[in-house]
């Protein structure tokens, strides 16, 4: 789902085919690729990578993936884990999957910016988020406290890293879609999520959900990376932000209080404008 949408930016803005200044233009609200019809929410405009993120768009995100040589986007998807066994041999796990890069059309490479056309598990997605969280570096998951960290490997710029893991706190912010996974004192980045669950057979079920809600907290210095899934929401609400995000809130702060995390130093209002200006942010 669209929890994917940050490593779009990522790649894009990594291999300089982007800025955090480029402009997107989603209008009308709609493209088709292939015959395929691809929709925003609403009609965003011309929209930056931030805006990308903060308002969820699938056109913006399917366009600057379109900006990307697809095997470019694919390798990317593979480094931060998604199709890849995730070390830890866990009973019954299952790796997902991930379409050869020769098999990948504009509508795969369109598709897999926000998160439709592979498969994966919770734990390759929190380890995706952890190359954010970590300065770009990838590394091994361990269900045990080592003593020594294991060697990380560099997928992305560190400044690349930070300047997503900052558009990411205005999808928490107030005109982003998950104000409900604020925690007073934290600054948090995260992203929502919203998919129809796949069949055993392939494709999507109809009406059937999952709500997601990927985060990162404390921004000024990152400690933990959690993805909340709700499975099957009900009650006809089965969006990321309204869902997921505020267990998310819930756990996120449990957890904080039992690590002894101490609050951010900072106004937890992250405006707009602050957001676009990073070095300003830095500085508060």
């Amino acid at each position: 789902g669209s929890t994917m949408k940050p490593f779009t930016v990522a790649k894009a803005l990594d291999a300089g085919v982007i800025t955090e200044e480029s402009m997107i233009n989603t209008s009308p609200g709609s493209m088709r690729i292939q015959g395929k019809r691809i929709t925003d929410t609403h009609n965003h405009g011309k929209i930056t990578p931030l805006e990308v993120i903060q308002k969820s768009s699938n056109i913006g995100a399917a366009k600057i993936a379109l900006k990307l040589k697809a095997e470019e986007q694919r390798a990317f998807w593979a480094d931060i884990g998604i199709g890849q066994e995730t070390g830890l041999f866990l009973p019954g796990e299952s790796m997902g999957y991930l379409k050869p890069a020769q098999e990948w059309q504009d509508i795969d490479q369109a598709s897999a910016s926000y998160g439709y056309g592979f498969s994966t598990n919770i734990l390759n997605l929190a380890q995706a988020y952890l190359v954010i969280a970590n300065q770009g570096k990838a590394s091994p998951l361990s269900l045990i406290k080592l003593d020594k960290a294991p060697e990380a490997r560099q997928i992305i710029k560190p400044q690349t890293a930070q300047a997503v893991l900052e558009m990411m706190e205005t999808v928490v912010a107030k005109g982003g879609t998950a104000p409900k996974a604020a925690i007073a004192g934290y600054r948090v980045a995260g992203k929502t999520g919203t998919v129809h669950k796949t069949k055993s057979r392939g494709g999507y079920k109809e009406n059937t959900y999952l709500a997601l809600f990927a985060g990162v907290v404390p921004v000024s210095n990152p400690d933990m990376v959690m993805v909340l899934v709700v499975n099957e929401p009900s009650r006809g609400v089965y969006y990321g932000g309204k869902v997921a995000a505020p267990v998310f809130k819930e756990v996120m702060q449990e957890a904080l209080r039992l690590r002894n995390i101490a609050p951010d130093e900072i106004n937890h209002e992250l405006s707009h404008s602050a957001a676009l200006n990073r070095k300003a942010v830095n500085g508060l």
